[in-house]
């Protein structure tokens, strides 16, 4: 009823501009109804942990319909706050969420320029004349990321008291929805800040002196600090920090742990992270998480609950967002026969080192394990794994077959071949610098040759970077530097790879990515600063200042959801160095073929409503064709949006529905029905888990679990000495016996 309420009090011209933009936006083609039927609907839901949605159905990639931004605002109005069942509370209002994302539809691009990629121009946060937060969005899709990379504080602060108070962290991946990262960041970001001043309150000894104040004076509208302090200025200070503390529904003697909370990491970062908050190494056991969430998808839930326990810390319970299957196209392909099948044939007398992708379930490590000598990798050490592998056995002696990312292999393959095809450029001795210090051009050659790659995997989201999608990347953005991934197509990499052989572009991980980006920023903001130092008179000054304004483009060759943690990169530096004359224009590449003419959801003569088709930019929503494919999630196998339809079943509802269900189950609830509501709310928690599909087996007479994590344990120990572990080296060598 709250929601329905709040959207009513949308003006009947606001809220249609808003549903016609966000609708549209992500190429979510269920017809836009008029503004007097979004107000009427019913569509909102329960906060109570009991109702809200937790359907068990396995969801097919590309049927999951992502929410719009507009559902996404609507949902921010009303939060569960913890405080008891149901208990509602506005967190925004929803003429704001109205007014940031009407103006979606003035970036609409039209028809005749789709095959110009939508963008958001990052500044500095200091830029005097900028009102946007630093951000200039170019397109509705960049519209749409950036309505939420500066979300609501009354929502972070929401969420950091909730899981301050019942000792829970949150693990996501990068590629979480754009407006979950935004909240997560800013709950990382206040924690930190808070942990700080928390710190010189205690060197100044107020804490000590509020820690004296009672209780309750605590919990009033009293302010403690006029008996504290008679500064002026820290005395605000002091007000507002006991503001945000009310805010949280915390004392403001409450311990902030060091440890962040939360983390936004790739797949394998997420366990170790979670081991940090549960650990909580050098504070109290009070401190340490007593339970994690996981966003991501099922295999990396099951991964961060495996190296929990692996680490010691046992019992602590890994939750994901839904009880619904959260399934990984790149994942389930390991899990076929198929795969089963193309390992086998490698299971002769030669020695041979399955070099298996993190992004893949326990089970297939497991079965793998079992079947050839198995080691993990991720995107960031994949190249060093096999180089180091190749020259510790020798690269005339050793096969390895690399699974089950099919792109990622060939893009391997690619990059070994443009080294060995530049001689010039690559000398054995640039290879022994720059690659490995065992390796030359031969062994480079022989490591080619001896390298297998699965030939029937891949991601959905990178199989969306196309021809179409290439060609514009190549004809119009030839002065931008150039991301990929190593699980996007050949096209789409080979474009990234000539250009990171002159330091223009960058092939790798994530990780690899937001570095680069970074570095390049950091780069643009030093050579501004040395032109402005070189000037000696005014006039000069002048000059300088004009030749320092410098727009940096990157084609973000990866999901468009990491563009949060690059926008919280680049704003670091350029605020660090006070640079208001670098800025970074991170473009998503989007097919000009994954494009979708607008469909509106319009009433007849009789009072019905249909769908009709506005293919001309000029009617109704000014949005005659957006970014997507008719039927879903704003992607296609031409190229479209590279977002995954898996990580958006990650929302913050979910988040704030998982995070009251923790604190019913952990016994804080208020009624006479306490066991029973209690007792209910455990069973739906334990649909939260990550699937469990090895416990109680074993594989050849060994404990699955324990098999599954093995490839893990080799590639922790190559990480840390650089060497593969003597125990796998016994398995390679003693194949056949």
């Amino acid at each position: 009823m709250m929601l329905r309420s709040a959207a009513r009090q949308l003006s009947s011209s606001t809220a249609a501009a808003a549903a016609a933009a966000t609708a549209t936006v992500l190429g979510r083609s269920t017809g836009i109804r008029a503004a007097s039927t979004i107000a009427s609907s019913s569509s909102s839901s329960s906060s109570s942990p009991l109702s809200s949605s937790s359907s068990s159905s396995s969801v097919s990639a590309l049927s999951v319909s992502r929410s719009s931004s507009f559902d996404s605002c609507q949902r921010r109005i009303r939060r569960d706050n913890g405080h008891g069942h149901g208990h509602t509370t506005i967190l925004s209002s929803s003429a704001a969420c109205a007014s940031s994302l009407s103006s979606a539809a003035a970036y609409a691009p039209p028809a005749q320029q789709v095959d110009v990629f939508p963008s958001i121009v990052i500044r500095s946060t200091l830029n005097a004349n900028d009102n946007k937060n630093g951000l200039q969005p170019q397109g509705s899709f960049a519209e749409a990321q950036a309505a939420f990379l500066h979300p609501p504080e009354e929502t972070i602060r929401s969420l950091l008291g909730l899981l301050l108070k019942h000792n829970i962290g949150i693990v996501a991946h990068y590629y979480m929805d754009v407006e979950l990262q935004g909240i997560l960041h800013g709950v990382k970001r206040l924690q930190m800040d808070l942990f700080q001043r928390q710190q010189q309150l205690q060197q100044s000894q107020q804490l000590e002196q509020l820690q004296s104040q009672p209780q309750q004076q605590q919990h009033q509208n009293q302010d403690p600090s006029q008996q504290i302090i008679d500064n002026d200025e820290e005395k605000h200070e002091l007000e507002e920090l006991l503001e945000i503390y009310r805010q949280m529904d915390l004392p403001p003697t409450h311990a902030i742990p060091a440890h962040p909370l939360v983390a936004i990491a790739d797949s394998l970062a997420m366990g170790d992270h979670a081991v940090r908050m549960c650990s909580a190494e050098g504070e109290s056991s009070a401190a340490a998480a007593s339970s994690i969430i996981c966003l991501g998808v099922d295999f990396m839930s099951e991964s961060v609950a495996a190296v929990l326990n692996r680490s010691g810390c046992h019992g602590v319970p890994v939750y994901r967002a839904t009880a619904r299957r959260i399934g990984c196209s790149l994942a389930e392909s390991a899990e076929s026969k198929t795969y089963e099948a193309w390992l086998r044939r490698f299971a002769d007398s030669s020695p041979t080192l399955h070099v298996v992708y993190i992004n893949t379930s326990l089970e297939t490590k497991a079965n793998s394990a079992s079947i050839l000598p198995t080691i993990t990798c991720t995107s960031s050490n994949v190249l060093q794994t096999i180089l180091q592998a190749s020259a510790q056995f020798g690269p005339n002696r050793l096969r390895i077959a690399y699974g089950p990312d099919t792109y990622m292999g060939d893009n391997l393959v690619s990059l070994l071949d443009a080294i060995l095809s530049r001689p010039d450029d690559w000398t054995d001795a640039r290879i022994r610098n720059e690659l490995h210090p065992l390796h030359t051009r031969e062994s480079l050659r022989h490591l080619k040759d001896n390298l297998r790659v699965y030939p029937h995997g891949n991601c959905i989201v990178h199989h969306m970077f196309g021809e179409s999608v290439v060609r514009t990347v190549a004809d119009k953005y030839r002065d931008a530097y150039v991301t990929a991934h190593l699980e996007v197509p050949g096209e789409m990499f080979q474009i990234a790879l000539e250009k990171s052989m002159t330091d223009e572009g960058v092939v790798g991980s994530t990780s690899d990515i937001l570095r680069f980006i970074e570095r390049k920023v950091e780069e643009a903001v030093e050579t501004a600063k040395e032109t402005e130092t070189e000037a000696k008179t005014n006039a000069e000054k002048e000059d300088a200042k004009g030749a320092m304004r410098k727009r940096l483009k990157f084609i973000l060759g990866t999901e468009a959801g990491m563009v949060t943690s690059i926008v919280r990169g680049v704003q670091d530096v350029l605020d660090a160095h006070r640079c208001r004359d670098v800025e970074a224009e991170i473009i998503f590449p989007v097919s000009s073929d994954a494009v979708v003419a607008v469909e509106e959801e319009r009433e007849d003569d009789d009072g019905n409503y249909g769908v009709t088709t506005n293919a001309n930019a000029n009617e109704s929503s000014n949005l005659g064709v957006v970014p997507g494919v008719a039927g879903g999630e704003g992607c296609s196998t031409a190229g479209g949006c590279a977002t995954c339809p898996f990580m958006k079943m990650n929302d913050l509802d979910a988040v704030f529905d998982i995070v009251d269900m923790i604190r019913v189950a952990n016994g804080h609830v208020g009624g006479d029905d306490d066991d029973d509501y209690r007792n209910k709310v455990e069973l739906k928690l334990r649909k939260h888990l990550p699937p469990n599909r090895l416990e109680g087996k074993s594989i050849g007479g060994k404990n699955a679990i324990d098999l599954g994590t093995e490839p893990i344990v080799f590639m922790r120990h190559f990480m840390k000495h650089q060497v593969m572990s003597d125990d796998l080296v016994r398995r390679i060598e003693n194949m056949g016996q």
